[in-house]
């Protein structure tokens, strides 16, 4: 016997303005009652002592530090653009935005 019963599946489902069948409603019963032992089963495993997380391995900042580094003038970078405007490339308008 499920420790969901068949009527709480149908009052969930009115709930949920779901329309079940009397075999759903059996089916549905069983997997309830087996996703509520599994999330039991995990509350008893995170005790106290276990700090919630977002990731199981501490992570730290891994981007590296702003340099200035030689690179490509304005110039340089838009000669072989087919074309530009204010040292920008310029691109066809495609949202109709001004």
């Amino acid at each position: 016997m499920p420790g969901i019963t068949r009527e709480e599946v149908a009052h969930l489902a009115r709930l949920a303005r779901l329309e079940l069948k009397d075999e759903e409603l059996d089916h549905f019963a069983g997997q309830l009652d087996q996703i509520i032992g599994a999330v039991a089963a995990v509350s008893e495993v995170a005790g106290e002592d276990v700090p919630p997380t977002s990731h199981p391995l501490p992570l730290t900042n891994v981007m590296r530090p702003d340099e200035v580094r030689p690179s490509l003038t304005p110039q340089q970078a838009l000669s072989g653009a087919p074309a530009q405007e204010q040292q920008r490339f310029k691109v066809p308008q495609i949202l109709g935005e001004e």
